[in-house]
């Protein structure tokens, strides 16, 4: 996840420059001069004050403390009050004729406004802000039964038992006591959301939810329309894969495991988010094909530490000819999570200054989920780094499932073929191609329902057809509709399951994600056939391929300086967000997974419950 940089502190001197301008009534009409003139002033602040509110930001993730707390929280209120200037001054500029270039900064600007006019708010949604983030991030599973009852566990050691445990009633107990930590949550969040909403509406935006979905370069109603688009063209893949899965969970755990509906109970994926199921794969693998290696085991028996980690993902940028991270990096990144004191260890990737002030924050396992993620997060450095010539303006992706899929793209590439050329496999291992993709699938395709339907839930809060009576209940609802999996234990409106998910206390849009992991395959297939590759898609490393590497840097440099269809092409040679790539990448495990079902006489799809006393939702 890369960490928005415009989101937390910008300081008094800016709110000195705006208050100067007096009031809009007694102004002529703005001329395009006095537009530049505004925007070339206001990036330059922005680019200074942000830096300062970058390393308050990194302070309170990474030393979670009453005092860290508070510093954060002026820091957003002081935040907010400029933004709220902001949002005032830019009007001057309504309905004028700009040049493109700077007609496309006055859109980025005000997407990345935010307006309350009441003082009293803009310090109160400030506080909740911070607050909501810090405690997910002080959050502790408090198991009460079983071989841990007594035992208090971070998200980490959450994440390794429900990787690892195969016994049910445990699985059962931790991901409770998990998702108790949103509880305490919920009103906080609840008028969060009131003051983001208040806020959106100020600057012309039907709420919240309507703002996020306006920075696709289409309008939001378009935009919703393609997400449809996308999901209906790999849903077949995703419930051929859930028929299967839920087959074999049931050989595994017997009826409890599966609803008469056919959904999945969520706490038996290998994950507290049901959200990548790759954990669980010698359980569904059915005794067949294996990948051939094990890279956790791997990475163990070489004594690979989280630094060394890291600097196999730099390798590979660096083999497309990237240069080498910055010295800096290496000493002010966090790789392991220390034991004085709390931290959000969900991993997260940062330019603190616009240029170079790169930096890591995660909390670093041995495994090879963590060695894919430092991958994923290496890839928004490089491409932070890449448009860090550009105005700040300018300084995002293309849009933010761009920022995304860029370090999954490289991920894909890490082959049995790469792993041999880096010495971690002493030889391609004669493998099923069958069970690499089945591997991957449990990773990439069950991601594509949870990836949507955040957002979906929380578009709907945000534009109140979930009350907040309702909360939960909307939250099951959408995870049965898209995901086909429901919660091990009835659930209530006491429960707020949705803020044990880093991403909603911490306010992060997450169709992103979704985005990223089409856009991953888009990317992956441009850059192997930049790269002369001929043979299975899924085979495919384009590791030490520089002609791939100026290809990759080519978009990457374009920063958010275009529309996103125009980076795209650049790339791919295509204007168009598809999932034929990802389909073309599985096409053989769906002909097996239909196979496989059809023999087990096993039908894809599922039934959601909706009755009153169903789960006790």
């Amino acid at each position: 996840m890369q960490r928005r940089r415009l989101n937390i502190l910008l300081i008094t001197s800016i709110l000195l420059v705006l208050a100067c301008s007096g009031s809009q009534s007694a102004q002529p009409q703005a001329t395009v001069a006095e537009a530049e003139k505004f925007i070339e002033e206001t990036e330059r602040l922005l680019a200074r004050l942000s830096e300062k509110a970058a390393r308050a930001a990194w302070v309170q993730a990474n030393f979670i403390t009453e005092d860290t707390e508070i510093i954060a929280s002026q820091a957003n209120q002081e935040y907010i009050e400029v933004l709220t200037r902001l949002a005032s001054e830019v009007k001057r500029f309504d309905g004028l004729k700009l040049p493109p270039v700077l007609d496309r900064k006055f859109m980025l600007l005000k997407l990345n406004l935010f307006s309350l006019s009441d003082p009293k708010e803009r310090e109160e949604v400030a506080k909740l802000g911070t607050s909501l983030e810090a405690e997910y991030g002080k959050g502790k599973a408090c198991v009460d039964t079983g071989r841990l009852a007594g035992k208090c566990l971070p998200i980490g050691e959450v994440e390794q038992v429900m990787a690892s445990s195969r016994d049910p009633e445990e699985l059962k107990s931790v991901w409770t006591a998990w998702h108790a930590v949103g509880a305490p949550m919920r009103d906080k969040y609840t008028r969060f959301i009131q003051l983001q909403n208040k806020g959106a509406q100020e600057l012309g935006f039907k709420d919240m939810g309507a703002m996020w979905r306006s920075r696709y370069d289409m309008p939001p109603a378009e935009f919703e329309a393609e997400l449809e688009r996308l999901w209906n063209q790999v849903r077949p893949l995703y419930e051929s894969l859930h028929a299967y899965v839920r087959t074999r969970i049931q050989e595994q755990y017997g009826a409890q495991a599966v609803t008469e509906e056919g959904m999945i109970r969520a706490d038996l994926l290998g994950n507290p988010w049901a959200q990548e199921w790759s954990n669980i794969y010698p359980l569904v693998s059915g005794g067949g094909g294996r990948p051939g290696y094990d890279l956790t085991a791997i990475l163990k028996e070489k004594k690979i530490d989280e630094l060394k980690m890291v600097r196999y993902g730099e390798d590979f940028f660096k083999s497309l000819g990237f240069a080498p991270l910055p010295q800096t990096f290496w000493e002010r990144s966090l790789f392991v999570k220390p034991r004085d004191r709390e931290v959000v260890c969900h991993a997260s990737a940062w330019n603190l200054d616009f240029k170079d002030d790169l930096r890591l924050k995660m909390c670093i396992e041995i495994r090879d989920e963590d060695f894919i993620t430092i991958h994923h997060e290496l890839g928004h450095n490089f491409y932070q780094r890449a448009y860090n010539h550009l105005p700040i303006l300018f300084q995002e992706g293309a849009n933010d499932g761009f920022h995304e899929a860029i370090g999954d793209t490289v991920a894909l590439a890490i082959t049995p073929e790469y792993l041999h050329k880096v010495g971690l496999l002493t030889s391609i291992p004669r493998s099923d191609d069958t069970a690499l993709l089945l591997r991957r699938a449990l990773d990439k395709v069950a991601f594509l329902p949870f990836g949507l339907m955040i957002d979906q839930w929380r578009w709907k809060v945000m534009d109140g057809s979930l009350k907040p009576s309702d909360y939960n209940r909307g939250w099951w609802e959408l995870r049965e509709k898209y995901q086909g999996v429901t919660a091990p234990v009835a659930r209530s409106e006491k429960d707020f399951d949705p803020g044990a998910k880093y991403h909603v206390p911490a306010n992060v849009p997450y169709t992103r994600y979704f985005l990223a992991h089409i856009l991953q395959f888009q990317f992956y297939r441009a850059l192997c056939n930049e790269a002369g590759y001929k043979g299975p898609l899924h085979r495919c490393t384009f590791y030490d391929n520089k002609q791939a590497g100026e290809k990759l840097k080519a978009m990457l440099e374009m920063g958010a300086s275009r529309p996103w269809p125009e980076a795209l092409k650049a790339m791919t040679g295509e204007t168009r967000i598809d999932a034929q790539a990802l389909l073309d990448y599985f096409a053989p495990l769906k002909e097996w997974l239909d196979a496989q079902n059809a023999a087990a006489n096993v039908m894809p799809g599922w039934n959601t419950r909706r009755t009153a006393t169903a789960g006790g939702r």
